[in-house]
């Protein structure tokens, strides 16, 4: 087995915290608004007309018109209609380059065909469902055992967002503690009790329309990179039920739009130890894509459970599961414990089309080919030029921007609208601080229809993700049009 990581160096994560720092107390800078109107005008308006058009029928059926939060693109989504390698084609017959990766998890390519053929065949034998056990549930789980060191058992489920939910009900029965504690600004998916503190450290449950404050009752949030808050808040939970979980993403909240340092992240563990909590760390992106042993590999972690997403099922529908320690995960069994022999309290965790053969054989051949390949090392690889390309622009035109990796997890940030933290005790300071990291977020969004215009797609417009079909020659092309885009970059003037 590959032994490799996409980590050919890990960044100076103190050194570009601070950057990002001192690009929240500067002025904004995007890409200028007579640039904008030309890319709207010229590319948008002409060649997205289908687009367009499809997106203005589907508002009719659909609320937004889009099914995801990825595709909410501006000025308006576009259809995409074929995914290949490192491109996707959208309905007006438009080529882009993919750096958003289905939101991270696809590693060795787009639609790939060796994945591609084993579930056609699959569909021509069993079809995608059957409501009983398939022999690729077994190979699937045995591949991530034998992968993952700390995964002694794995439970495939629907989704990243329903992987996380189930750990959060596993870890209360197995410790018998009530708390959970995540990083400000991490996001675990969608659930009610994980919808806390979301985005932006501090911000509590103001982005969790929908869900009544009294649920997180029992979840908490800690500053990232400080691991006396962490100590703080796990001694404040003896005192009110304990702390059943610690859930991290290892490389930092959000794909390490805020980077941890390693010291951090075995600092959580060892915390965890001593309070006697879980560790629960999230792999939804850093999962086969950091290294065949995910990012706890790396950092050389043994998290309790670690949560898995589209990976699992190779970017095919039915995409996440939970894996863990044998005592542990007994709480997703029959209600024994395999090794003590022991009744256990059973965790409530269904999931009709979890772990059906279609996901069970695409997420088995995937990361049998991820291996194959050295997927993780060669889109590791191919971030290190990309970011090495994107920093040389930056230097160029002398633009107040950011641009790192921790592996084939790649960041432009050129409003660090995520860097910037809510400090409740200081009421007067809150309504400027969402009014920048509104203004910031729209100029995202304004980066992110620039680069579209140039031929590549990216996530929320500052997010990178390169994979295993990317050449030299890709990449060079890719760092081109970004060039491109950072030249007509200004400062933003508002009106007041």
């Amino acid at each position: 087995m590959s032994a490799g990581f996409a980590i050919t160096e890990y960044p100076d994560a103190i050194a570009i915290n601070k950057k990002l720092d001192d690009i929240t107390k500067g002025p904004i800078w995007s890409i200028s608004r007579s640039a904008l109107k030309e890319y709207e005008d010229e590319y948008f308006a002409k060649k997205c007309q289908k687009s367009k058009a499809m997106i203005d029928e589907a508002k009719n059926v659909i609320p937004g018109g889009v099914q995801h939060n990825l595709a909410f693109n501006y000025p308006h989504p576009i259809c995409m209609t074929k995914a290949e390698g490192a491109y996707l084609y959208d309905i007006d017959g438009n080529r882009y380059y993919d750096l958003l990766q289905a939101g991270g998890p696809i590693v060795i390519g787009s639609n790939d065909p060796v994945v591609r053929d084993a579930v056609i065949d699959l569909l021509k034998t069993c079809g995608p469902s059957t409501g009983l056990f398939h022999e690729y549930e077994y190979k699937l789980a045995k591949k991530i055992s034998d992968s993952v060191p700390s995964v002694d058992m794995f439970r495939m489920l629907g989704s990243g967002t329903e992987a996380d939910m189930c750990a959060v009900r596993i870890a209360r029965l197995y410790t018998g503690k009530k708390n959970i504690i995540k990083m400000g600004g991490a996001y675990h998916g969608w659930s009610d009790q994980l919808a806390w503190g979301m985005r932006v450290p501090g911000t509590k449950n103001t982005q969790s329309g929908g869900v009544p404050r009294f649920v997180f009752k029992h979840t908490q949030e800690v500053f990232p990179n400080d691991l006396d808050a962490l100590e703080r808040q796990l001694w404040i939970n003896k005192l009110n039920g304990g702390t059943a979980a610690v859930f991290i993403e290892p490389i930092g909240p959000e794909s390490a739009t805020r980077p941890t340092t390693p010291e951090y992240v075995k600092g959580i563990e060892t915390l965890c130890r001593k309070y006697g909590a879980l560790l629960v760390a999230d792999e939804v992106v850093s999962g086969f894509r950091i290294g065949m042993s995910g990012a706890q590999g790396y950092y050389g972690i043994d998290p309790d459970l670690t949560v898995f997403g589209k990976v699992v099922a190779g970017g095919y529908p039915g995409a996440g599961g939970v894996g863990g320690h044998r005592d542990v995960m007994a709480h997703l069994g029959a209600g024994i414990d395999s090794t003590s022999g022991k009744k256990v309290k059973k965790a409530f965790c269904g999931g009709t089309m979890s772990a059906n053969p279609l996901s069970c054989i695409a997420g088995y051949t995937t990361i049998c080919e991820i291996e194959k390949r050295n997927a993780c090392e060669v889109a590791g690889k191919a971030a290190d030029r990309l970011v090495a390309g994107l920093n040389k622009s930056i230097d160029k035109y002398h633009l107040p921007f950011a641009a790192y990796n921790i592996g084939s997890v790649c960041h432009l940030d050129t409003v660090a609208a995520m860097q910037f933290s809510i400090d409740w005790t200081k009421l007067w300071n809150v309504p400027k601080t969402l009014d920048q990291t509104s203004k910031r977020a729209k100029e995202m969004q304004h980066m992110g229809a620039a680069y579209m215009a140039e031929g590549i797609v990216t996530l929320a417009g500052s997010r990178l993700y390169t994979s295993a079909a990317y050449t030299d020659e890709m990449i060079d092309d890719v760092i081109s049009r970004f060039d491109r885009v950072l030249s007509k970059c200004e400062e933003i003037h508002f009106d007041k």
